[in-house]
């Protein structure tokens, strides 16, 4: 009797909420709802008044007040390395994105099922935190996927067949790195080096070699503009504005690609050191299906310039960077959202009530 009126509670909340994908990134929340695609895109950013506790910008506008807030106002991530360092500010944000999906309608109607990819190197404890946050910012039930099989799922890759299959997903708080057969991961590594480690390269080296002082947002707009893993025939420059170090009045110095690509060596050489520890790690039978099928890349950081042809070189394994990398992982939830019995066995076991087993 009571599973009877639970189906029929259900019926009646799917009538109304719209299951809702979720690639909750360090850097930046994509949300794609089942029947019409991917809906927000905003930064992972809260704007709070620590004087009162109030929430005063989430997303787009609260990343315009990074390092532009007066003493009492903190513009930050509450999200640190792709898990929740912020329990509260996070459970505002997922329900400041979920409220927008469905604004114009009577809230208490409006619980969707919510599917949630998370870095695969989270703990039980972590993974709880982001069940209990999706909860509570209104979902009726919480799923969580692992997100390089979500990536995978969103490149379209057999990853049900008994064949291997490779990613590697650079984020902005974590690089995801899986080998994925039969449904499941039989190999990962999840890497803390991976876009804002990048960042800090470049403010490193812009500190070290030009005296210059710059600050997050100008060392990610120097990484888009001219970062590159490799050598470049065409060298590309930028103007990077900050603080002279020596005499603290502004300066602007000129960038180039090798200059980029001279500060972004270490953490491009940790990544691809720890791909071929992966391949090393796999079982023979799949590497013959990865030299088949490639190693796929995706995320922001798959952007740089020469990285899939570093990596090809020192794994002597093909590659090829997924179409539109910034929404694989979305992407993924939305077609598991949309084929949910079929594809049930890839998400990470939890309860009835969303809960982690």
């Amino acid at each position: 009797m009571k599973k009877t009126f639970q189906n029929t509670k259900d019926r009646f909340f799917s009538y109304f909420a719209k299951d809702v994908g979720i690639d909750l990134g360090t850097a930046n929340t994509l949300v794609y709802v089942c029947g019409e695609g991917i809906v927000i895109n905003e930064p992972s950013v809260v704007a709070v008044n620590k004087k009162t506790g109030q929430i005063l910008a989430i997303g787009r506008e609260a990343k315009r007040m990074v390092g532009k807030t007066p003493g009492h106002i903190v513009a930050t991530r509450p999200l640190v390395d792709g898990v929740i360092s912020d329990y509260e500010a996070t459970e505002q944000m997922l329900k400041y994105f979920i409220g927008k999906i469905h604004s114009g309608t009577f809230s208490f109607l409006t619980r969707p099922r919510v599917l949630v990819g998370i870095p695969s190197g989270v703990t039980a404890v972590e993974k709880r935190a982001v069940v209990e946050a999706t909860i509570s910012a209104g979902a009726r039930e919480a799923y969580l996927i692992d997100e390089p099989m979500a990536v995978a799922i969103g490149a379209e890759l057999p990853v049900t067949s008994a064949g291997g299959n490779m990613v590697v997903d650079i984020g902005g708080g974590t690089s995801e790195i899986a080998v994925i057969s039969l449904g499941g991961v039989v190999v990962a590594r999840s890497l803390r080096t991976a876009g804002d480690e990048m960042n800090e390269d470049i403010v490193r080296y812009a500190r070290d070699h030009f005296n210059l002082l710059i600050g997050e947002k100008t060392a990610e707009d120097v990484k888009i503009a001219i970062g590159a893993a490799t050598k470049q025939k065409e060298e590309k420059t930028t103007v990077v504005r900050g603080r002279d170090l020596v005499t603290g009045l502004p300066k602007e110095v000129t960038m180039t690609t090798e200059d980029a690509r001279k500060a972004l060596a270490r953490s491009v050489r940790v990544i691809v050191n720890t791909i071929k520890t992966i391949v090393e790690e796999t079982p023979p039978e799949l590497i013959a299906d990865i030299m088949q099928q490639g190693i796929v890349l995706s995320g922001g950081g798959s952007l740089i310039r020469g990285l899939d042809e570093l990596i090809a070189d020192q794994t002597e394994i093909p590659v090829r960077r997924i179409e539109d990398p910034l929404t694989a992982v979305v992407r993924g939830t939305g077609i598991v959202l949309n084929d949910l019995d079929r594809l049930k066995e890839v998400l990470i076991d939890t309860d009835e009530k969303g809960s982690l087993v």
